[in-house]
């Protein structure tokens, strides 16, 4: 093969960008969305233009909601580069996560927006500019109409999919109550009022409104402070929608999981904790992996005569239900006896020195054989994470340090002192010598047991 002297460079940031934008442009479904976004990009320039001629914040308000639609775009775009890229080393779950981060993105740009419009508008309040009314009603249509037509012939699934998972905005309930009057004057509306709205085309329709009650206020009685009412108006409901999905997205970046699943989880749970063989189902974790994607990981210990590939396909068959990506790890019941010393004891077993170092009974024979069943152990088992404090087990030699003094009438050496020193005392208790030893099993007893206070031999 040929042989390169020199490594190849590392592909820059941007052309790793260009890379993966000509992948999904390869696509003939992005050319739709491509399109889209350019148009896009032209109607904020001439609506930018306008809401300067006009010096009207509350277009500018409403021209943020069609840069709001070019995110929403992208967010799309990145949803088919999703389905395009497999798992890789790196992202071993995939990158669905993407979608989740560009939709968590553009509602935190949008609520920052209107947070701008607000700070602009109490600026307002102070001193309030001349509005001019030329193109405001113009700009207003413009901007409706391509809001309007954005959102209904693009199926954007990331956001579709926030918008109906996501709690309800304040507008949204609002609106939901106005509907229900509605529906019982006239019953025939229900099937259009009565299901829930799609927020953004509410919040489209609502800020239209209220550009429009601001044009003809200022036309007719010269209300230049509606514009900055309208404005304020337009930037809550913008704040509001965009709030409900922020929570919603940020709470998936966090793996958290989903609260309308849990009482199923817990369900599934139960009945894996049922099966034949398994005793205990521990350090159970569920979290959304990307929108609809369900992704968790379970422990699960077993009795050591049960079949492990058999305990995990009942496992895995309950949990896939619910879970799609599931990690599942079998844990044999690895509990182990102490083992009995049958080692005769020694003769000097009593002989403690100043450091006493008491053998335990080696566990190197019960590696490789059980002794409560007497099977053979699988020496490659990962080391058991349920484990109990087994005494007995993997315990080293005890060192025991003989500091205290003790009673003499025991008949054991202390330290260095002296068989002499005891009788010097004046003590008329008895004492035993190194090579002493109970008469029920050793020898050298002696004859006799010490002497009195007067140095004469007791009998």
């Amino acid at each position: 093969g040929t042989i390169h002297l020199f490594r190849k460079s590392q592909r820059s940031l941007v052309g790793k960008l260009t890379h993966e934008f000509r992948l999904v442009a390869a696509d003939r479904r992005s050319w739709k969305i491509l399109l889209f976004g350019a148009t896009n990009l032209i109607c904020i320039g001439f609506l930018l233009m306008w809401c300067s001629s006009t010096n009207s914040i509350a277009l500018t308000a409403y021209t943020y909601l069609t840069i709001f639609d070019l995110f929403s775009l992208v967010t799309c775009l990145i949803s088919y580069w999703v389905m395009m890229k497999k798992p890789s080393p790196v992202y071993s779950f995939g990158f669905e996560r993407f979608e989740v981060l560009a939709v968590f993105a553009s509602t935190v740009l949008a609520q920052l927006g209107a947070l701008f419009i607000l700070k602009e508008s109490a600026e307002r309040f102070l001193e309030q500019p001349e509005i001019h009314t030329g193109r405001l009603l113009v700009g207003t249509f413009v901007a409706l109409f391509f809001n309007l037509f954005t959102m209904l012939s693009i199926r954007n699934k990331p956001f579709a999919y926030v918008s109906e998972a996501a709690s309800t905005s304040w507008l949204q309930e609002h609106v939901a109550d106005l509907s229900r009057s509605i529906c019982g004057i006239i019953p025939g509306l229900s099937s259009i009022f009565l299901p829930r709205m799609n927020p953004f085309v509410l919040i489209d329709i609502a800020g239209a409104l209220a550009l429009c009650i601001t044009y003809m206020l200022i036309e007719i009685n010269n209300y230049f402070a509606v514009d900055t009412a309208s404005a304020i108006a337009i930037a809550l409901m913008t704040f509001g929608t965009m709030y409900p999905m922020s929570v919603y997205s940020g709470k998936v970046l966090l793996q958290t999981t989903p609260p309308h699943v849990i009482g199923q989880l817990d369900k599934l749970l139960r009945e894996v904790s049922t099966l034949d063989g398994v005793l205990e189902v521990r350090n159970e974790h569920f979290w959304t992996l990307g929108f609809g994607t369900l992704a968790g990981s379970v422990h699960v210990r077993i009795r050591r005569d049960a079949n492990e590939q058999m305990v995990l396909a009942h496992v895995t068959n309950r949990l896939y239900t619910l879970v799609s990506t599931l990690t599942v790890q079998i844990f044999k019941d690895d509990w182990i006896r102490p083992t009995l010393s049958s080692v005769p004891i020694a003769n000097n077993i009593l002989n403690l020195s100043d450091h006493h170092v008491i053998p335990m009974p080696s566990l190197k024979a019960a590696d490789n054989l059980n002794p409560v069943t007497s099977t053979p152990a699988k020496p490659s088992s990962p080391p058991p994470e349920f484990s109990f404090n087994t005494p007995g087990q993997n315990v080293s030699p005890v060192i025991l340090l003989n500091t205290q003094t003790r009673p003499y009438g025991l008949g054991f050496n202390h330290g260095s002192a002296p068989y002499s020193s005891v009788l010097n005392q004046g003590f008329g208790i008895p004492g035993m010598g190194a090579t002493q030893g109970f008469r029920t099993g050793f020898t050298n007893v002696p004859s006799r047991y010490g002497t009195n206070a007067r140095g004469q031999p007791r009998p």
